[in-house]
């Protein structure tokens, strides 16, 4: 993807995903170790139809992006990957190229960098913002690091919702004042999802406190969850939600959290999280002023 690359005369067709391709991009996604969830590229491709693509040679599909427009003042660049026999090619630079021009007269654009790109994407104006973390955890639904908990149908005096009791602009309207951008379509989407489990806490005035969801997932060898988002008042909230969200669910559990969130790595090492991995939240133009404080899982890494 460096713009020093000699892009080679190639026959590269980039046209939009169909839903056809939605199995081969998640098992693409999958070999490559995203862990897609269960249902995301379809929420993906219903979020923004023009968005994501496909690059193909001749009948044979060799690469993906995804260039979100979440509104006029922000979108998010993921998805990205070339099959490895098709990588030197150039193939990549042409798709990053198409996704970009589709956001270009934005005012923000953010991405998630692997490490080992960040002078790649430097290079066309994406500054460094803050570390996310993958973090990972194997058990058997109950978080045993410190005291556990039953599922009641309050917590700390707020009512705990499940998935259809949760109306969706309670929790809409909380979201929107702690992520970059109002995503109202996105999380109708994300959250009304049949796969998985969405939890609310809120109070008797109908205001949100804090909301998350676990989703199965499929990692490069196996099944597992993830979650998120997980978004919360306080780390005592968040904390409950997670134990909450991961109670019924036995197995390998992911949460990626925010950099900009100083109190997420904490409250996830107590827990007894381990780190999988990291990745660098970038962003060209004007990074959102928004605080991320109350952010503890991001939905997922390839929307933001």
């Amino acid at each position: 993807m460096n713009k020093a690359h000699p892009l080679k005369s190639s026959h590269l067709k980039i046209r939009p995903l169909q839903r056809s391709d939605i199995p081969l991009v998640t098992q693409w996604s999958r070999t490559e170790g995203f862990a897609p969830g269960a249902g995301d590229v379809s929420i993906y491709r219903h979020t923004d139809r023009q968005g994501l693509w496909i690059g193909t040679l001749g009948k044979n599909s060799i690469g993906c992006i995804a260039g979100v427009r979440y509104n006029a003042s922000y979108g998010f660049i993921g998805l990205f990957l070339v099959v490895p026999h098709q990588r030197g090619n150039g193939f990549g630079l042409e798709l990053w190229k198409h996704a970009l021009s589709h956001l270009n007269d934005l005012p923000c654009i953010g991405l998630e960098a692997a490490l080992d790109r960040i002078k790649d994407y430097e290079s066309w104006g994406f500054k460094p913002s803050s570390t996310t973390t993958r973090w990972q955890w194997i058990g058997d639904g109950d978080l045993t690091s410190t005291n556990g908990m039953q599922f009641a149908d309050s917590v700390d005096g707020l009512r705990i919702l499940q998935d259809d009791q949760i109306p969706s602009i309670v929790v809409q309207t909380y979201d929107a004042k702690r992520e970059p951008s109002p995503r109202p379509h996105f999380l109708k989407d994300w959250l009304k999802h049949p796969a998985g489990t969405v939890l609310a806490l809120v109070d008797p005035n109908g205001f949100c406190h804090g909301f998350g969801r676990i989703r199965p997932c499929l990692l490069s060898d196996g099944e597992g969850w993830r979650i998120g988002p997980l978004l919360a008042d306080t780390p005592n909230l968040a904390e409950k939600l997670l134990r909450l969200l991961i109670m019924r669910h036995k197995g390998v559990i992911l949460i990626d959290t925010p950099g900009l969130n100083s109190k997420a790595n904490p409250l996830l090492q107590k827990l007894g999280f381990q780190v999988l991995s990291e990745t660098l939240r970038m962003y060209k133009g004007e990074q959102p002023p928004i605080s991320m404080n109350d952010v503890y899982g991001l939905a997922c890494l390839e929307l933001g």
